[in-house]
């Protein structure tokens, strides 16, 4: 099989493609009503091969034949603060606006495994996000939002199988068949133990708890995608373009590799992996990441892992415009940062968006950020006309050579991976979390990163450069105490009203799974059924697991 179709037939074959698609208006036009084509193409002869057509091998051009011309990129906000019924009156206001999925911020309790009421919650609930405590807080999450309709996106890796059951308990309540759901789990503990650093229990066993999600949804859930493999927050620690792309791929292909030992077949399961980027500043080397990061997916998993359903081998993404980039100062200018950001993604192909808000440097969003960072996707789709045509900079010298060096870059950082796992993606990556050759890198390049800005080389407008010496203050969301309160007293409700001796068998149960080779998927269910709480279930999870203390680095 090569690259693409031979040189002949690769255009009438993409030309087949896209007539025979979707598309969103009968014609596209600029605003001095010029026809716009659906791709630029040379005028004589076909693209180089790693260049190709969109919608076929190697996909540097998109996975899609017609590219936003068929389907817009769905339009998500990372929503979540204080209660569940908050954060629901939060999401039924974004959707009115014209939002398409939901993406769903946790507190530091939830992402820690922890129930609102344990004593190391205190003075965190509700703040970075919304508490969820057991399935009946997950029920008034999504009161009134149908989940057979909306796509739902979870920012949780840690303790995400246990809140992936929680969403299947309150799906059923809604009298939703799990075969209707869609969404996402980003469910990646690699990348908490390279980067984030919200990590429960040693790697094998939260591999273990991945895969068995994995196994169970095959059947089960099969719209869900089971990973969002996450190079955002390696890249918000301060890693490189190419580090993020390198870090991130390795963590997918290592994913992979533990499907495959489990005796999954790499088809039944690759479909559902999607990948979620960081949209930093620098404008032209994130659209270059992105196209490099389909290319590279699409050959390796061809080629290393004999992948043979297309499907596997189309690398889908979400993308987040860069936290990081967000400044205290001339608060602002981060809704430029953001626009320009955003662009980014978009004319790098990404499945799925979600813009930061002005003053998440700050705290979570007001409902008024929110709205201008929903506003601002809105714009870039509505008005510039950036999504009529597709790849408008494929071909371009400057961007196809950043694609090639980005490339070559993570190629070698592969090879290192692959080196100290002796031949195994997965068994590197679980050597260099071991030997912090991840961290070290990435705290390396956020070292070079801080110099630069310190000695005025990198600039940074209102912090090292146009700087005000007054700043007129800001009006923030903050969260207080009595959310806390009331989560505390929910829960006392919950495990007065409960069946305790269906809590006690199901968690039991989950014990013994766990100490077995169950698919702990169903035990998890089971349990959240019961309104076993989420800290519960995780202890007695880590009775079974064990903690993990990451070794110290010197």
């Amino acid at each position: 099989m090569t690259d693409s179709p031979p040189a002949d037939g690769a255009r009438l074959s993409w030309e087949e493609a896209y007539r025979s698609g979707r598309h969103r208006k009968d014609r596209f036009t600029t605003m001095s009503f010029e026809d716009v084509p659906a791709l630029g193409l040379p005028e004589e002869g076909d693209p180089d091969e790693a260049i190709g057509y969109p919608g076929a091998f190697p996909y540097t051009r998109g996975i899609h034949p017609s590219g936003y011309r068929g389907r817009m990129w769905t339009m998500r906000q990372f929503a979540g603060f204080a209660s569940a019924a908050q954060t629901n009156e939060r999401f039924r206001y974004l959707l009115s606006q014209g939002q398409h999925g939901l993406s769903v911020a946790f507190d530091m309790p939830t992402l820690m495994g922890l129930d609102a009421d344990d004593d190391r919650s205190l003075g965190e609930v509700g703040h970075c996000g919304v508490s969820i405590s057991s399935s009946e807080d997950m029920v008034d999450l999504f009161d009134a939002i149908p989940l057979g309709e909306v796509s739902v996106s979870m920012t949780i890796n840690g303790p995400a199988e246990v809140l992936f059951a929680f969403l299947l308990v309150a799906a059923e309540e809604q009298g939703i068949a799990w075969s209707q759901l869609q969404g996402t789990l980003q469910n990646d503990i690699l990348k908490e133990y390279i980067a984030q650093k919200e990590w429960i229990f040693p790697p094998p066993p939260h591999m273990r708890l991945i895969v068995d999600m994995i196994e169970f949804c095959i059947d089960e859930v099969p719209r869900w995608n089971t990973i969002s493999i996450s190079g955002y927050h390696i890249r918000e620690a301060g890693a490189t373009a190419a580090q993020e792309l390198a870090f991130t791929l390795a963590d997918g292909f290592a994913y992979i590799e533990a499907g495959m030992r489990r005796g999954i077949d790499v088809d039944q399961f690759a479909p559902r992996l999607s990948f979620f980027f960081d949209a930093h500043i620098d404008f032209f080397e994130e659209i270059a990441k992105f196209r490099a990061a389909r290319r590279i997916w699409s050959r390796w998993m061809r080629d290393r892992y004999r992948a043979k359903d297309e499907r596997s081998l189309k690398l889908r993404f979400h993308s987040q415009t860069a936290g990081v980039s967000l400044t205290a100062q001339q608060p602002e200018n981060n809704i430029v940062r953001t626009a320009v950001e955003a662009l980014a993604a978009v004319l790098g192909g990404t499945q799925s968006l979600h813009t930061n808000a002005l003053d998440e440097v700050y705290a979570l969003p007001t409902a008024k950020s929110a709205e201008i960072a929903l506003r601002t996707q809105q714009v870039l789709a509505e008005e510039t006309g950036v999504a009529d045509t597709i790849d408008p900079l494929g071909g371009s010298w400057f961007v196809e050579q950043m694609t090639d060096r980005i490339q070559a870059q993570a190629e070698e950082m592969f090879a290192a991976i692959d080196r100290m796992g002796e031949g195994s993606m997965l068994d590197g990556v679980l050597a260099g979390i071991d030997e912090g050759w991840f961290q070290g890198a990435i705290a390396d390049s956020a070292y070079e990163f801080e110099k630069a800005v310190t000695s005025g080389e990198r600039a940074i407008v209102g912090v090292n450069v146009h700087v005000k010496t007054a700043e007129e203050p800001l009006d923030i969301l903050r969260i207080g105490t009595e959310i806390e309160d009331g989560q505390r007293a929910r829960l006392q409700r919950l495990r007065g009203e409960r069946d305790q001796a269906a809590v006690t068998a199901a968690l039991t149960a989950l014990e013994e799974g766990a100490r077995g080779d169950a698919n702990t998927m169903p035990l998890l269910i089971d349990a959240a059924r019961a309104r076993a709480t989420l800290g519960e279930m995780v202890t007695t999870l880590k009775s079974v697991f064990g903690g993990y203390r990451e070794p110290p680095r010197v």
